[in-house]
C-alpha cells in the first residue's frame, strides 16, 4: 500500500460514518479509529517505508477529535521586559552547583550584571542583563537546555 493511498483511507475513515477500518496484509497490519484513544498501528513498524508511517501518523492524529482544555489566564505586566537567550546551550543558575545563584527573584539588576551561564560546546559564556530593573520571573529551570531567543527572564524595568 502506497502512502497516498493510506492517507486516502484515513481521509474517507474521517469523513464517512465508519468509526473503524482493519486492513491486514503479510507486510503490514493497518487499524484506523476515530476516537483519540487509538491513533494507528501497523506491525511490523520495519515493513511498511517511513513516508508510509508519517503519512498514517499525520493522518490520524489531525482527524481524530481533540479534546479542548482551558488554561487559566496568566496575568503579565505590559511594561515587562524579557532577557532572552543569545545562543543555543545549556542554562545554569550559578557557576557552580555550590556555588550561589547569580539573581533570584525580587533581585535587583544593573546594566553589565551576569545573570546565568549558558554552556554551548563546553563553553561557559556568562549573559549580562542589557537593562536594570527586578527580577518578576525566571522562565527556565536550571540546567535545562534553551534555544536561541527562548526567553530567560522577566525583568521590571526602573
Amino acid at each position: 500500500m502506497k502512502p497516498k493511498e493510506i492517507q486516502e483511507l484515513i481521509d474517507f475513515v474521517a469523513n464517512s460514518g465508519l468509526a473503524e477500518v482493519n486492513i491486514e496484509t503479510e507486510e503490514f497490519k493497518l487499524n484506523i479509529k476515530k476516537y483519540p484513544d487509538v491513533v494507528a498501528s501497523q506491525a511490523p513498524m520495519y515493513s511498511l517505508p517511513q513516508v508510509a508511517q508519517q503519512a498514517i501518523a499525520q493522518g490520524a492524529t489531525t482527524n481524530a477529535p481533540v479534546a479542548k482544555t482551558e488554561v487559566p489566564a496568566v496575568e503579565v505586566k505590559s511594561n515587562l521586559i524579557t532577557i532572552k537567550s543569545p545562543m543555543i546551550g545549556t542554562f545554569y543558575r550559578s557557576a557552580g552547583p555550590d556555588k550561589p545563584l547569580f539573581v533570584n527573584v525580587g533581585d535587583e539588576v544593573s546594566v553589565g550584571k551576569t545573570v546565568c551561564i549558558i554552556e554551548a560546546m563546553k563553553l561557559f559564556n556568562e549573559i549580562e542583563s542589557e537593562i536594570s530593573g527586578t527580577i518578576v520571573k525566571i522562565l527556565v529551570d536550571n540546567a535545562t537546555p534553551v534555544e536561541y531567543d527562548q526567553p530567560l527572564f522577566l525583568v521590571e524595568p526602573k
